[in-house]
């Protein structure tokens, strides 16, 4: 029989990112049994870690047994039901999942149309408000991944608490590369993943939850419409009483232990400062070539960038070159940007200056090989690396 190959990639795409030694081996650990003491000891330590990473104190913070997507999933069927007013933020394509996954409830959803490329303002928020007085929750991506977008959402919570609903927000792309800060915020149902800027592989979403939710949660009309997804079910087994709800990914709790231990490690403000430093230097280097770059700086994602693929240039073959060729990932444009734009993660392990210059050595090969001639951006990267750690 023919053994398993998989081929060593070096993954600067959107997601998933790079995953360290340290996280691989985790997952090689003895399997224990989901009610074991030891295990349910490390669920409260990935608990209490989440809890630093999210910048909260909420009690209910936890991973979710699934991909972000499950995330999603999570905080929308269990505060949201049929006849609900919710107001979704859709500047990319994961708003558009989420107005979407709502709908499938039954809400009824009033959508905040935002260009590619733009942010929603505080301004628009109140004037969707204040139409539709009912509303009950609205849901926003605080970093949108097929855009490059940070979306602020200072002073949100105060507008939407005022009337009476519930903030939910996307922090896939965010959660672990910059601050969240929800507590501080103010998020009320807080969503994400564990395989971009928390460098572990895909298959947990962190969440949490404050008591303002959870209120909410006692008055629901109906139950819960998922199973799988119902939190008060789910809450028996993190809380005192360990209820049998699932069983957990035993492997996946592991690597995600040690991915949020590295972090802690390395010190939350030094990985957020990495991750800032790198995306600058990026940023740089490839301004030098000559490309241009989607986003303006002031709403920039630092953990992802997307770059406008020059004229004459096919996307898909550069993309294959570039994996084929070199061992890279980047990936290609969603929606309306599908097939203008390149989309380089800078997230979690990945998040290196070796692996950005790298990058540019590589595209830059290759786009010549292409007959696109453009100047080395290396000076300038490692210019604007060394600038950046000086301030």
């Amino acid at each position: 029989m023919a053994r398993l190959h998989v081929p060593d990639r070096l993954l600067l795409g959107p997601g998933p990112s790079p995953v360290p030694d340290q996280v691989r081996e985790a997952m090689a650990k003895p399997i224990l049994g989901h009610m074991d003491p030891a295990f349910l000891a490390i669920v409260d330590d990935v608990q209490e870690k989440l809890r630093l990473v999210f910048g909260t104190q909420n009690r209910l913070t936890f991973p979710v047994s699934g991909t972000g997507s499950a995330g999603m999933e999570m905080s929308l069927v269990n505060f949201v039901e049929p006849g609900d007013t919710v107001v979704v933020v859709q500047q990319g394509i994961f708003g558009q999942r989420l107005a979407d996954a709502a709908q499938r409830l039954g809400a009824h959803v009033a959508v905040i149309s935002v260009p590619f490329g733009e942010i929603c303002t505080t301004a628009q928020l109140e004037e969707v408000l204040d139409q539709h007085p009912d509303t009950r929750l609205v849901a926003v991506v605080k970093a949108e991944t097929s855009t490059g977008v940070l979306q602020p959402l200072e002073g949100w919570s105060d507008a939407i608490h005022r009337r009476g609903a519930l903030l939910l927000v996307d922090t896939v792309t965010a959660l672990g590369g910059m601050p969240v800060d929800v507590d501080n915020q103010g998020f009320d149902v807080v969503f994400s993943g564990t395989q971009k800027c928390l460098a572990a592989p895909p298959g947990l979403a962190p969440m949490t939850v404050n008591e303002r939710a959870l209120a909410r949660l006692q008055e629901r009309r109906e139950p819960v419409s998922s199973w799988y997804f119902d939190l008060p079910a789910i809450a028996q087994y993190l809380g005192k009483s360990r209820a049998y709800h699932h069983t957990a990914p035993i492997s996946m709790m592991y690597a995600l232990d040690r991915a949020l231990s590295l972090i802690v490690e390395e010190g939350l403000d030094a990985v957020w400062d990495r991750h800032r430093r790198v995306a600058e230097s990026l940023w740089a280097g490839l301004e030098a070539m000559g490309l241009q770059l989607m986003v303006p700086r002031a709403h920039r994602l630092s953990t992802v960038t997307t770059v406008r693929i020059p004229d004459g240039v096919d996307d898909r073959r550069v993309r294959q070159r570039l994996l084929e060729e070199h061992q890279i990932e980047i990936a290609g444009g969603l929606g309306p940007w599908a097939g203008k734009i390149w989309r380089i993660g800078v997230m979690g392990h990945g998040a290196r200056l070796s692996n950005m210059m790298t990058l540019l050595v590589s595209l830059r090969t290759v786009l010549d090989a292409e007959g696109c001639h453009l100047p080395s951006g290396l000076s300038a990267l490692e210019d604007t690396y060394r600038k950046v750690g000086q301030e």
